[in-house]
This record gives structure tokens, sequence and C-alpha cells, in this order.
């Protein structure tokens, strides 16, 4: 077993929960990708027993990556424990080792093999070996390590994320032993995530040394699993999928289960290279509202975890409340419209996917509770508005109901805030040439 890093003062602490924050949501964003990019059941390309199969992965995939979304709440609540800001921000992907020890490389990539066993290598459990899949080498040289010296947090070199894990909760145990628990905890109470909030029953509130080990030891047993037992982890259940995947693929050399997806970008991010960049212009259209969308959520969980002292609890409710609304009936079906959609001429047969693109490095923080819910209220009109267009234009008839969902999820905001309703926005004419609101 490795030992733990160094975490000498809070910002070292607080530097290595920001890049587990940072890991879990790009993580996550891949476990999407490929649940997209897998066939949906009435493929007449598959088998009865082929499209069982991969239902039931995109099901895990799914279920994994949800369990990655309470790993990130998680994280942000270990960090406002401590009186951190949440991070919800994360580099484009693709993402080399800048961030991340240099054996860590994130890319969206379609369902396979490759995928499954990428996959595998982010999860593997403490004392198991395995090479990354193909094309995830590393790209530079390892970090020193930190010493008790340093005052400076910089990254350190974990060997898997349970080791990152193990040496955040040695971090706090360490500062606890130093400074005691009321140093250590300063962050409010009422700025955590309960289960009853996101209806995550594995979500743990953070008030000291017992309940923010207690958050650890659900985010690794959910991921390597605990000590010695990996079958319902993360690890095992995307090695069951492996081996159901070969052993179909053995008994028909021309089972693909994932649709021609290949990832794609609307526009070049400024701090990542894309495969691909979409041309056709209605797939980077739906794409720019999937990541408008995305972005918004962002922005909601930003201000649920850094909300302002007087946000009352309904309001609260109501801002967790839109963030999840938004994922299930609009960035889901989104997600599987672009993965429908070609990327453009020069790639025939080629479709897009989900790009999940940060715009800017900000961390999504909206400080002043008036102007964070009139900016995502104006962000949810303006997309509702845009899709619309897209309608009009030709885009998928699936659009016209993902429009009424944003509107639904605009008016939600306005029941906790009525000023919300008396706003318009106007449109640019490009898109409906009239004053419209939700």
């Amino acid at each position: 077993m490795e030992p733990p890093l160094v975490i000498e003062h809070r910002d070292a602490l607080i530097y290595m929960l920001c890049e587990a924050a940072e890991l879990e949501h790009a993580i996550c964003c891949q476990y999407l990708y490929a649940g997209f990019s897998l066939k949906q059941g009435d493929d007449d390309s598959l088998d009865h027993r082929q499209k069982r199969a991969v239902d039931k992965w995109r099901r895990t995939v799914f279920e994994v990556a949800a369990q990655e979304m309470l790993h990130l709440a998680t994280v942000n609540n270990l960090l406002s424990a401590i009186g951190a800001a949440p991070r919800v921000g994360r580099p484009n992907l693709p993402a080399s080792g800048r961030h991340y020890p240099a054996a860590i490389q994130l890319a969206l990539v379609p369902f396979s093999e490759r995928a499954l066993r990428h996959f595998l290598y982010l999860e593997r459990p403490e004392g198991i070996s395995l090479k990354d899949a193909e094309g995830f080498e590393a790209m530079r040289e390892a970090e020193p390590l930190m010493s008790a010296e340093d005052i400076v947090p910089r990254p350190q070199e974990f060997a898997t994320i349970g080791h990152l894990y193990r040496s955040i909760e040695e971090g706090f145990r360490h500062l606890v032993e130093r400074h005691g628990e009321d140093w250590l905890f300063i962050g409010p109470p009422k700025a955590q995530a309960r289960p009853e909030t996101f209806r995550w029953d594995d979500l743990v509130p953070v008030t000291d040394l017992s309940s923010a080990r207690a958050a650890i030891e659900v985010v690794v047993e959910q991921g390597e699993g605990s000590r010695g037992h990996w079958r319902d982890s993360h690890y095992g259940m995307f090695l069951e999928v492996l081996g159901e995947f070969l052993t179909l693929r053995r008994e028909d050399p021309t089972f693909e289960p994932a649709l021609p997806v290949q990832p794609a970008a609307a526009r070049l991010p400024v701090d990542a290279t894309p495969a691909l960049l979409v041309s056709d212009p209605i797939t980077a259209r739906v794409l720019d509202a999937f990541n408008v969308t995305y972005e918004v959520v962002l922005y909601l969980l930003a201000h649920y975890f850094g909300h302002h002292e007087g946000t009352t609890d309904a309001e609260i409710e109501a801002v967790a409340d839109v963030a999840v609304t938004l994922m299930i009936t609009v960035l889901m079906p989104l997600g599987n419209a672009v993965t429908q959609m070609p990327i453009g001429p020069e790639h025939p047969g080629a479709t897009a996917g989900p790009s999940f693109e940060i715009f800017y490095g900000s961390g999504y923080l909206l400080p002043h509770k008036r102007a964070a819910w009139i900016l995502i209220h104006e962000r949810l009109l303006e997309v509702g508005a845009f899709l619309g267009h897209l309608v009009e234009k030709g885009g998928p008839a699936e659009l016209g109901g993902v429009r009424d969902a944003v509107g639904k999820a605009a008016a939600r905001l306005e029941l906790e805030m009525p000023v919300l309703a008396q706003r318009e926005i106007t449109a640019p004419r490009a898109w409906v040439g009239t004053t419209r609101r939700h």
C-alpha cells in the first residue's frame, strides 16, 4: 500500500480536495459519454440477446456515472466543511497529466473494450497492478513529492484514486490531531448537501472528523471497494461488463454495441485539443444547447454549495431541484440526440456525442444571491428560445419537449423569487426575431 501524501496545512488539504473534485467531475463525463454512445434497444443491428446486454451495460454505466456525481457532491461537502469554496469546474477534455499525476489521462471515448479497460485502470483498487488502455500513456515525468517544509500546495503523485482519498482522510486526521476539530471544521453546516435534497441516500453531511471519514469511506467503497471486496464497486461492475462484452464479441466478431460516435467539439476549447470539430450546423447548435445547459447546471451546483447565508431552505431546495431536473429532462435527451447526428460531410457515417465543453476556467461560483438567480434564470430563457429556433430550423423533433422542460425549470425558480416572472429577454433576430418569455 502506498504511503499517504503530505498534507501539513489547510491549503494543501483544499488543493487535494479540489483535485479530487475535478477528477470526479471529469471521470463522470467520461462515463456519461460512453453510456450515451451505446445503441438503443430498438437498433436493428443487434439480436435479442445483444440488445438485453447493451441495455444492461447502459444502466450500469449510468449508475456508475450517477455515483460519480454523488462523489463530486461529497467532495464539495468536505470543501465546504473546512471553509473553502465549492469546486465544480475542471479542465476541458481530453486532459493530460498537467492537472493530475502523469499516469492519469482523461478523454471522451465511446463504449468499447478500450474504454472499459481505461475505466478499470482509473477505478482499480490499491494493490492491483494494471496498465491503462492504449493511447492513455503518461505524457510527462512524475512530480516530486511535497515535504513537510513546503507551504505552497502543488500536484502530488497518487498511485490510485483510492490512494488520493486515503491521503485526504489522513490529512483530515492529522490536522485535527494538531489543531482540533473546531479549528478545522469552520464551514456552516447549512451549506452541506443532504441525502433528501439530491435523493442520494449515501450522501454524508460533513461537520466533524467522524463524518468526514464516513463520507470518504463511501467514495472509496463505491469506487474500488472496501479492503479486498470490490465485486460491487465500480471496478467490479466494469470488470463484469468487460467479461460479458468479450464473450459476445468472441461469439460474433462483428458485434458492435456502440453507435459510430467520435469525440468532437462544437468549437476549439482554449485548454484542450479535441480530435474533431463539428461542421454540421444543426449538430453544432444542438451541442451548443447541451453545453450551455450543462453550464447552467454547474452554476446551480456552485450556488448550492456556496450560497449566501441569507438563502432560505425553500430557495436552496429549488436550486437543487432545478439542477437535478435539468440533468434528467434536458441533458439526457440532448445527449441522446447528438449521438444520432452527423459530425459533418468530412466524416461520413460518424456521429457526434455530448462534448461537455467548458467555456472558461471559472469556478462557476455566483456570490450574490439575487444576481445569481437572475443570471441563471436569464440563461434558461435564452436556452429555451435557442431550442425553439432549432426546432424551426429542422432540428430533431424531441427538441420541442426539451424546450418545454427548460421553461418548466425557469418557472420553478420563479416560484421562490417572483420578480423573475417579470423579466423578459429579447432573443437575437437570428434566432426568432421577437421578444419572448419562457
